[in-house]
């Protein structure tokens, strides 16, 4: 295959809450490595999905949330969490993910305010933001509704942390997430991560990375 006249417009719908987004950036990241060699890249837009739109400032526990979200018990609650740590250190090596049952789930509205803020920024800036959120998430179980914590992502980003402060103060950016959200529910998607390929073609959920790149070759195909 020859080379892409220009990179593919990847946006990737999602929450930083959602463990399968780990899972499905990891897949999508490595697919994108294998197809280099192809010449076949692509752009990743991160977009704003709130699973829990209505979240208490306080959250609540992962095993409170499952059980009245799903109607899991404690036991399944533990053993699908052990299986998406299983896929989640699959899908990208050095991931360290944390989700014990006093975890909890955390309103998003601000980090995916500070994440549009850093696709001002750059796209770079917003990849290296994403991951710095899902850590603190994930890894170190800080309380995302937290502008400290915000702020600490931001710089472990390599954003300006003063910056990243006012935008949360100032309240900035708040009609843009809400009005790219109403967009993507606008456009049928109810679940996270949904890869969606130039605006049309839709790659749904936590994919392996093999799914991912016969997908992406042959969109490139058709698409480029």
């Amino acid at each position: 295959m020859t080379a892409s006249p220009r990179p593919l417009h990847i946006d990737f719908v999602s929450d930083v809450v959602c463990p399968w987004c780990v899972v499905g950036l990891g897949g999508l990241e490595t697919a994108l490595g294998a197809l280099a060699a192809e010449g076949i890249t692509a752009e990743i837009h991160f977009q704003p999905f709130e699973l829990n739109p209505d979240m208490a400032p306080e959250g609540e526990t992962i095993t409170e949330h499952i059980g009245r979200k799903y109607g899991s018990t404690p036991e399944q609650s533990a053993k699908n969490r052990a299986m998406i740590r299983d896929r989640a250190a699959e899908a990208w090596p050095g991931f360290e993910m944390k989700m014990g049952e006093t975890s909890r789930i955390w309103s998003t509205f601000d980090a995916h305010r500070l994440l549009h803020w850093a696709g001002t920024v750059g796209l770079a800036e917003q990849r290296a933001l994403k991951e710095a959120l899902f850590r603190a998430h994930f890894t170190d179980n800080r309380p995302l509704p937290d502008a400290d914590v915000l702020a600490e992502a931001a710089e472990a980003a390599g954003l300006d942390r003063a910056e990243a402060a006012r935008v949360l103060a100032d309240g900035r950016y708040a009609t843009d997430v809400r009005e790219a959200e109403a967009l993507w529910r606008s456009r049928g998607i109810t679940a996270v991560p949904a890869v969606v390929v130039e605006g049309k073609y839709l790659i749904s959920g936590g994919q392996p990375a093999a799914v991912f790149e016969e997908a992406l070759r042959k969109i490139a195909g058709e698409a480029l």
